[in-house]
């Protein structure tokens, strides 16, 4: 049986005069599926979402949300829809209780029916004690909460966050890692963008790898990892060594008093090249085996890091 699209963008393509910021995505996001846009900045990460949103318009391609055209079926689009910007919307008139309201209102929400949502929302994002400021009196952090409170106001089945927790404290990071894996398993449609490899790992099931505009790659975090022959086993010694042709047919070489070997088995390896350093009477200090991460599959693809 096969699953319900929540998103699903066909040859999507946007040029700014005689810059190509997205060329040819093409993308399927499961109802209820919490996917990542890995990819560095300027990547194409926020022209594509802002894309579903219909804040940009495509210079070619497709999109659906459920599987209807979201410019045929603009306000059901828009309905199902939350997004929080990376950049930060300013009002400085209004206490930010009151943008909640506003931003209710534009969905046809009611303030009778809003006030449930809007104190539920204050809460579990810790600004009930700040509701009554005004914008000039937020901190970053607390801004970027009011952005993803604006984005769930209206109860969307599919939210869209861009770059969320750019800028903003550890602490703060990881209370809006809770909801968001909150909200996941009470079945909504999360698309992350970020550049924090963290941040995918933690969160997503499927990630894609965005990079010059096209998505390189896209699979669940473990499998873009095997993607990776990234497999060795790093061994710490106390004192400086410059021969270990006992090792026999490992592959290796020796950097201060580190000795990195490639095994494509660390686990099952390990027990036999200690006991060669044994043998050896060559004292170990500590034993690393390093973990293939996202950064490893980025740089792999890409020949460079994200954050380059």
């Amino acid at each position: 049986m096969n699953k319900k699209l929540a998103i699903e963008i066909t040859n999507l393509n946007k040029s700014y005069d005689d810059v190509e910021a997205v060329r040819g995505i093409d993308l399927k996001i499961n109802k209820g599926e919490f996917y990542g846009l890995l990819g560095p900045n300027g990547a194409g990460k926020s022209t594509t979402i802002n894309s579903i949103t219909s804040l940009v318009k495509p210079s070619k391609g497709n999109i659906k949300i459920f599987e209807k055209d979201i410019e045929e079926n603009f306000r059901f689009a828009r309905s199902k829809v939350g997004i929080a910007q990376q950049e930060v919307s300013q009002d400085w008139f209004f206490p930010l209780e009151q943008l909640l309201y506003f931003q209710a209102g534009f969905y046809g929400v009611t303030r009778p029916n809003a006030k449930e949502r809007i104190d539920y929302i204050l809460d579990k994002l810790g600004l009930s004690a700040h509701k009554n400021k005004k914008m000039r009196e937020l901190s970053g952090g607390m801004k970027r909460r009011l952005q993803i409170a604006k984005a769930l106001v209206h109860d969307p089945e599919i939210i869209i966050l861009d770059e969320p927790t750019a800028g903003v404290d550890v602490e703060l990071r990881h209370d809006l890692w809770t909801y968001l894996q909150e909200l996941h398993r009470d079945g909504k449609t999360i698309l992350l963008t970020t550049h924090y490899i963290d941040e995918a790992e933690l969160l997503c099931e499927r990630v894609g790898i965005i990079d010059n505009g096209k998505l390189i790659v896209e699979d669940s975090v473990d499998n873009l990892k095997k993607l990776v022959n990234k497999s060795s086993i790093v061994i710490h010694l106390k004192n400086d060594i410059y021969d270990i042709n006992f090792l026999g047919g490992f592959d290796y070489h020796i950097s201060e008093k580190k000795v990195y070997i490639q095994t494509e088995s660390p686990n099952l390896d390990l027990p036999k090249i200690i006991l060669k350093f044994s043998e050896a009477s060559i004292n170990i200090e500590d034993v690393h085996i390093p973990q293939t991460s996202l950064e490893d599959v980025f740089l792999d693809l890409t020949g460079r890091k994200i954050n380059d």
